[in-house]
C-alpha cells in the first residue's frame, strides 16, 4: 500500500502498471482490495489505480469539514499528478463509487477524461424510491452495531449470484469482517441520500455504463434510467452476474472496459 495526503487526511491506494490512467472506486463496505484481479488484468496496458476511499481499508476517516468526496477525490488525483495534466484519468466508480465519480464530475469536471458507471446509481435518492432509500439507510445503520458474521450473510445473496464460487464469497466476505463502523458511518451521513439525478444530463464526457444482468441491488431498470438520462452514454449489460460482476466474471468485465479505454485513451 501507498498513501498520499489530502489536507490532513491520509488516503491509502494500490497501483500498478503504466500507460493511460484508470482510477477504481469501490462500494459500500470494501476497499482497494476488492479490485485485485482488476489490477493484474489491466496494469499491462494502463496505470491502474485503486484508492481505499476515506473511512476504509487503510485511509483515515472522513473529516468534518474536509469536503465532499468528489472533492477529496480530486485532492487525491492531485496528489497522484493525474489532476490538471495533459493526460486525464479515466475514473471507474463501482455502486457507492459510482456516487464519489458523479460527485467528482459535479465538482471538477475539467478531471475525468471518460467515466466508468459499474453497477451505478444517481445516488440511491437519484435512482430508488423513497421508501427504499430509507430502507437500505436504516438497514445500514443498524448494521453498524453488528458484528460483521451478522451482516455478511445477509449481504452476500445481494452482492452475488448463485453462480458465485465460494473463493468468490470468501473474498467478498474478508472485507467486510475488516469494515470500520466509525468509518462507514460517516460515509454513510454523507452519501446514503443523495441524489445526483440532476448530474446525469450534465456529463459531457464519454460515458459507459456496465452492469450485471442479475443485479439485484442496481437492476437493469436502474441501468437504463442512467442511460437515458446520461447524454450519449453506452450501456453495456453483462449476462449471468450481480451486483460485483467484475467478481464473477472478470473477463468479461476486463475486457468491456480495455475496448473502452482503447477506444477513449489518448495516444
Amino acid at each position: 500500500m501507498d498513501a498520499v495526503k489530502v489536507d490532513a487526511q491520509r488516503i491509502a491506494y494500490r497501483a500498478a502498471g503504466t500507460g493511460p490512467p484508470l482510477v477504481l472506486l469501490h462500494g459500500t463496505y470494501e476497499d482497494s482490495r476488492v479490485w485485485e484481479q482488476q489490477l493484474k488484468d489491466l496494469s499491462d496496458e494502463f496505470t491502474v489505480v485503486a484508492w481505499d476511499a476515506p473511512g476504509c481499508g487503510e485511509s483515515d476517516d472522513l473529516v468534518d469539514g474536509a469536503g465532499t468526496l468528489g472533492e477529496i477525490l480530486a485532492g487525491f488525483l492531485a496528489a497522484l499528478g493525474l489532476a490538471g495534466g495533459t493526460q486525464k484519468p479515466h475514473v471507474l466508480g463501482l455502486s457507492f463509487g459510482s456516487v464519489v465519480a458523479l460527485d467528482l464530475w459535479k465538482e471538477h469536471p475539467e478531471i475525468p477524461a471518460t467515466l466508468i458507471l459499474a453497477s451505478a446509481y444517481a445516488g440511491w435518492a437519484g435512482s430508488l424510491p423513497p421508501e427504499e432509500v430509507e430502507r437500505r439507510y436504516s438497514q445500514v445503520s443498524a448494521e453498524l452495531e453488528k458484528p460483521p458474521s451478522e451482516i455478511i450473510p445477509v449481504w452476500l445473496p445481494t452482492l452475488l449470484t448463485e453462480r458465485a464460487t465460494e473463493p468468490m464469497k470468501a473474498q467478498v466476505a474478508r472485507l467486510f469482517e475488516d469494515f470500520r463502523p466509525s468509518g462507514m458511518r460517516a460515509l454513510l451521513a454523507a452519501s446514503g441520500r443523495a441524489d445526483y439525478s440532476p448530474v446525469l444530463p450534465t456529463i459531457t464526457v464519454p460515458t459507459l455504463l456496465l452492469y450485471g444482468a442479475a443485479d439485484v441491488r442496481s437492476p437493469v431498470t436502474v441501468a437504463e434510467d442512467m442511460h437515458r438520462r446520461i447524454p450519449g452514454s453506452e450501456l453495456v449489460i453483462l449476462p449471468d452476474v450481480g451486483h460485483l460482476s467484475f467478481i464473477e466474471d472478470p473477463e468479461a468485465f476486463a475486457a468491456a472496459v480495455r475496448r473502452w479505454l482503447h477506444a477513449h485513451s489518448q495516444t
